[in-house]
């Protein structure tokens, strides 16, 4: 599925200078010496799939194979592909290290797994990576974990093939390497409470103002979840795919809309 020494181009949404797109360079030279970088310019968590059709998108380099895109993480992916990388098209597209976990419904958020969608959808083997860690202040982030168990992980996959509408997501767990319980394959999780939370302020001049924030609440998922996993100090890896069909609802309407069209 990936040939030797493979073309891989890195993505992210936390912006090219951020500290997990760095180390996943570092990760990606293990495995090849054509390894290109083209993410967004300054920081796109919670992107998701936007992508800029109402305004023109500026590139600065950044090195012989890097490139800054002022963009979203889809428009990077499509910059890169399509006009970017020269030569052949990339053999492999690898989005993160996310700071922070792509789990559970948040996964429709983020632009990590939104950049590695993209590649999905032209044809490219894609794979997120996100860090846990949480979300407090002066907290430490375990990038060591995710760098000792990416290559290992990665070199799993690429020995057996997955489906071309498919894509990869792995969550390292908020620990040390050497806490690390395991590996599992895992299905997206849902949690059973609302993370999401406004927050008001005010301006000097009394006027108020929003910040949108997560509270960090943990849920009790069930076995098998991405969210339980990743509690566990397991290293979760999900196969994601765009088919959003409810098919149990699709059943139970067949034949309830018929002879609509056409009634007084």
């Amino acid at each position: 599925m990936i040939p030797q020494n493979p073309r891989i181009l890195l993505s992210n949404d936390d912006g090219i200078d951020a500290p997990g797109i760095k180390m996943l360079e570092r990760v990606a030279r293990t495995m090849s010496d054509d390894v290109w970088v083209v993410a967004p310019a300054n920081e796109q968590s919670a992107a998701s799939r936007a992508l800029s059709i109402r305004e023109p998108l500026r590139v600065t380099r950044r090195g012989d194979k890097s490139f800054a895109v002022w963009g979203t993480p889809t428009d990077s992916v499509m910059m890169g592909v399509l006009s970017l990388v020269e030569g052949k098209r990339p053999d492999l597209i690898l989005s993160g290290v996310n700071k922070g976990q792509n789990l559970a419904e948040h996964i429709t958020l983020s632009g990590t797994i939104a950049a590695a969608i993209q590649g999905m959808e032209l044809g490219i083997p894609s794979v997120a990576l996100s860090q846990t860690y949480p979300f407090t202040e002066n907290s430490i982030i375990h990038w060591e974990t995710a760098e000792y168990y990416s290559p290992i992980i990665l070199k799993r996959l690429f020995e057996r093939k997955w489906q071309k509408n498919v894509v990869m997501n792995i969550n390292f767990p908020d620990c040390p390497p050497d806490e690390v319980s395991g590996i599992q394959t895992t299905r997206m999780g849902q949690r059973d409470q609302g993370q999401l939370e406004v927050h008001e302020r005010a301006d000097p001049g009394g006027r108020p103002y929003y910040w949108l924030g997560f509270n960090g609440a943990l849920s009790t998922p069930p076995e098998g979840t991405d969210l339980c996993a990743v509690y566990a100090k397991h290293i979760s890896v999900t196969p994601l795919h765009l088919d959003l069909t409810h098919n149990a609802t699709l059943a139970s309407l067949e034949g309830a809309l018929e002879g609509i069209v056409g009634e007084p």
